[in-house]
């Protein structure tokens, strides 16, 4: 293991995660790792993000350096709307025209940084829509990376040809492939599409780094590298450590929640949890199909719910829900409106499966647990990586309407019997999901990724060292 004790030189890696919490907490993990191997760490984001990122663990603590960057004020935009999470879906536009206004107090940040030699960064991780993250590297010569999405998203984003030279058909529904044209619209205010960023990004980046292992995406991992024409390095999964939930809520806390307080009176195994995330609700119609697909399916349930989009809702949740339901449910599940232990939840024995949108960080965290999973992919990466969990028979995927991606109660209450009843095909997602937990909680695998990774960084930068070049755009 590359650690403090080792004769080579520690790195400074600055590393810059775009403004979501599924982005901020996973590399939050990598510094962590990268700082108990004796690394210099910089963390780059906003005050407020920061204020509500969890405490950096003991031994990380003294070499992680937590970057504080003021968010512009854009007229429109709420007061401390840093995260993604606090941006309603019609100022979207003002949070990319803020993000930008981010360049300048980073460069200044890239400056002080390169003007000592003992302090000077070795590598700059980019998040992969950080274009002026890329920009200022380049200027001071440091080599940047690009944090990348999914290999599912990225070798459906641009499909390798068949043996015959012939594209391949895209193979996504077609409310996904609709949802993917804002990619490369300008986003208004700020001026600039998604795929221009990407591209000026990857443009000043000399290597591709990705949350992900052939083991994970075996299908798609090997046509990163190929598609992208730039070397691709693995991270591993970054599963959260063993203390994770203990350090977001504190373990008293955590096993005194009301959420598990309930799961300590269920039986083994006999409880889906139901969990969504906050990134994209659901319209308040489909809450209701959802609500009334678990009280069809019949199982206990745990439902972390969250404000439907385009709803003004009272605090407990009460008007989220159809007329009657918590009545009806009151002996079958729990709907809770607030924060919940996660983490806890999943470990607990009373779950036995878990119903997700499919973001990499809840199918990491389910599978941490060997969970099998109901899909209900909403957003972005989360119908690739469904897809390559049915796949793998992790799961069971709710049928949906091909021209909305709409979906029904009875589709519910069918995908959720399918993976939550004893059964056969209970026993084959049981099978998959065990499958993938050797793969998600081998936390000797993991741990290798990591040390591979700093190796790579390692010799890439002195490979570019030696050829007088920081980028392959240096001069564009």
């Amino acid at each position: 293991m590359d650690s403090a004790g080792s004769s080579l030189e520690p790195l400074h890696v600055v590393i810059v995660p775009w403004l979501a919490f599924g982005h901020m907490l996973p590399y939050l993990e990598l510094a962590e790792r990268l700082a108990s191997r004796g690394h210099r760490v910089s963390y780059v984001s906003t005050p407020r993000n920061l204020a509500r990122l969890p405490p950096l663990r003991p031994a990380a603590a003294p070499r992680v350096d937590l970057v504080a960057l003021p968010l512009p004020r854009v007229d429109g935009l709420p007061d401390g709307a840093e995260s993604t999470n606090d941006v309603p879906d019609d100022q979207r536009e003002l949070h990319w025209k803020a993000f930008d206004g981010l360049a300048a107090p980073f460069a200044e940040f890239m400056a002080a940084a390169c003007a000592e030699e003992s302090a000077r960064p070795h590598w700059v991780m980019a998040d992969c829509f950080h274009h002026w993250v890329a920009a200022a590297a380049v200027e001071h010569k440091v080599p940047c990376a690009m944090l990348l999405p999914t290999a599912a998203v990225i070798a459906l984003a641009q499909p390798p040809p068949t043996d015959d030279g012939v594209a391949r058909t895209d193979t996504r529904p077609r409310y996904e492939q609709e949802e993917m044209a804002p990619f490369y619209d300008d986003q208004g205010a700020s001026g600039m599409s998604l795929a221009q960023r990407w591209q000026l990004t990857k443009k000043r980046s000399v290597l591709g780094v990705i949350r992900s292992s052939v083991e994970w995406e075996p299908e798609s991992f090997p046509l990163v590298q190929p598609l992208l024409g730039m070397p691709v390095v693995p991270l591993g999964l970054l599963p959260p450590s063993p203390d994770g939930w203990r350090r977001a809520g504190g373990t008293k806390e955590s096993s005194e929640h009301a959420t598990v307080r309930w799961l300590d009176a269920q039986s083994p195994g006999s409880v889906v949890y139901v969990a969504l995330g906050s990134e994209v609700p659901l319209p308040l119609e489909q809450v209701h199909e959802l609500a009334l697909g678990l009280e069809l399916a019949g199982t206990r349930f745990l439902w972390a719910l969250r404000k439907p989009s385009g709803a003004a809702v009272l605090d407990d949740g009460a008007d989220m829900l159809p007329p009657g339901f918590q009545e009806r449910a009151r002996g079958q599940g729990l709907v809770t409106t607030g924060w919940v232990p996660q983490m806890s939840i999943l470990a607990h024995a009373a779950v036995g499966g878990f119903l997700t949108h499919c973001g990499r960080n809840s199918l990491i965290e389910g599978l941490l647990f060997g969970h099998p999973l109901v899909m209900l992919p909403i957003f972005g990466d989360q119908g690739p990586n469904a897809r390559q969990m049915e796949a793998k028979k992790v799961g069971c995927l709710v049928a949906r309407k091909e021209d909305d991606g709409s979906f029904d109660r009875h589709g519910i209450a069918s995908a959720v019997r399918d993976v939550m009843v004893d059964g056969e095909a209970r026993r084959r997602f049981v099978a998959g999901a065990a499958k993938m937990q050797e793969v998600v909680a081998n936390s000797e695998r993991q741990e290798r990724y990591i040390d591979e990774f700093v190796q790579h960084l390692r010799s890439h930068g002195a490979a570019i060292a030696s050829d007088g070049k920081t980028t392959t755009a240096a001069t564009s």
